[in-house]
């Protein structure tokens, strides 16, 4: 066997392609990004390109396969080729093209995920399957597949201004023009460290710790304005369950299997902590999530009101409980509208910051001096005692 590791692909990505028996390369804990194994032992391939090329994306994979599957110069029609259990067709092909390309989700076309102390391991397979033309009586070639598996490293963290999956402790951090950063971790159960799995099991409870790094600022009191999951890292992506809304009403507390809170007090100003019951999305067989939030501040020493605040449902006393402020800045989670449109729909009004700046939220771009950022953690992984069993029922999207 052959172990190849090209450079310079899919803006520094490596991959890695082994035959079955190669020598290793190391364990796969020691990849700081994404790589690729595929076995193709059973083509006996004498070609000499590689005739299954995989690229690990961020979100899903890309198979470019040589029609010259077996290097004997015969071509293999594209009709034959799929992709994984659920055999998903090719989505560029022709009769004149010489290669073919598949490219789907990680969690599409029937792939399976096994995760490690390491690694997340994707796996599906190119399958070739060729059809007799007519009443042949003889056939030419075999059917073939050729296992694939995609690598992903689960100690690896990311920082920075473009969103990007974090494995471990799968979070991404983002900061504002001014370098304002904010965060988002999952906690142990007591608060007392981040939380080393991102495992769960329905029935269990997130802890969340959104803060904010305020040194060299004014002091700063952080709110989360709005969290949404979703299947992918796409926080526009269908399916998606949205439970912070309006401004910072956690509206999945009304639900009447949910526990879900703000806790109050906070540890301090620039950051606040909320509980979510355990959940995944109905139908959905990967058991993955993605948790997006938009997190804000204002100034410390200024009172907190409907456009910033952090609300809970009490069930005890069937009302809206704010963590800090009069509690009438949290009647607008019951009439699910809280001044003005919702973020992603229309500007908010404005309001000042020390200075006279004025601060407006923006559908799309935040202003730079907005003090505000969206950031991501994820992918969770949910499993349930039981296929069958639902938490939650997700919005559409």
């Amino acid at each position: 066997g052959v172990a190849y590791n090209p450079s310079g692909l899919f803006r520094g990505e490596a991959e890695l392609w082994r035959y079955r028996g190669a020598p290793s390369l190391g364990q796969p804990g020691t990849f700081s990004q994404p790589w690729a194994w595929v076995d193709v032992s059973q083509l006996q391939a004498m070609a000499p390109l590689h005739p299954v090329a995989v690229q690990c994306q961020e979100a899903q994979l890309v198979v470019t396969v040589h029609r010259d599957l077996f290097g004997t110069g015969r071509l293999v029609r594209a009709v034959d080729l799929s992709l994984g259990p659920a055999s998903c067709l090719p989505v560029v092909w022709s009769t004149s093209e010489t290669t073919v390309t598949f490219v789907a989700g990680l969690h599409e076309c029937g792939s399976t995920l096994r995760v490690t102390p390491h690694s997340l391991i994707y796996t599906t397979s190119l399958n070739y399957s060729p059809v007799p033309p007519g009443n042949a009586v003889v056939i030419r070639t075999s059917p073939v597949v050729v296992p694939i598996e995609c690598h992903y490293p689960r100690r690896n963290n990311v920082s920075s201004n473009g969103v990007k999956p974090t494995w471990a402790p799968f979070r991404s951090t983002l900061s504002s023009e001014e370098k304002l950063p904010f965060s988002l971790r999952l906690m142990s159960d007591d608060w007392s460290a981040e939380r080393a799995s991102t495992v769960f099991q329905l029935g269990e409870v997130f802890h969340f710790q959104a803060g904010v790094d305020a040194k060299n600022h004014v002091p700063l009191r952080l709110f989360v304005d709005s969290c949404v999951a979703t299947l992918t890292m796409d926080r526009t992506s269908s399916p998606q369950y949205t439970f912070i809304d309006f401004s910072g009403c956690l509206v999945d507390g009304q639900l009447d299997d949910a526990t879900s809170t703000f806790i109050s007090p906070r540890p301090r100003q620039d950051v606040l902590r909320f509980t979510v019951d355990a959940f995944k999305f109905a139908g959905d067989s990967s058991n993955l999530v993605y948790i997006t939030c938009h997190l804000k501040v204002s100034p410390a020493d200024q009172a907190p009101d409907p456009l910033n605040k952090a609300c809970s449902f009490s069930k005890a006393i069937g009302l809206w409980v704010p963590v800090e402020g009069p509690q009438d800045i949290c009647s607008c989670c019951e009439m699910r509208s809280c001044g003005l449109a919702r973020r992603s729909e229309k500007l908010h009004a404005p309001s000042r910051w020390p200075g006279g700046r004025v601060r407006r939220e923006l559908p799309s771009q935040p202003d730079p001096l907005v003090k505000e950022a969206d950031v991501v953690v994820g992918p969770l992984f949910i499993h349930s005692w039981q296929d069958h069993t639902v938490r939650r029922v997700p919005s559409r999207g």
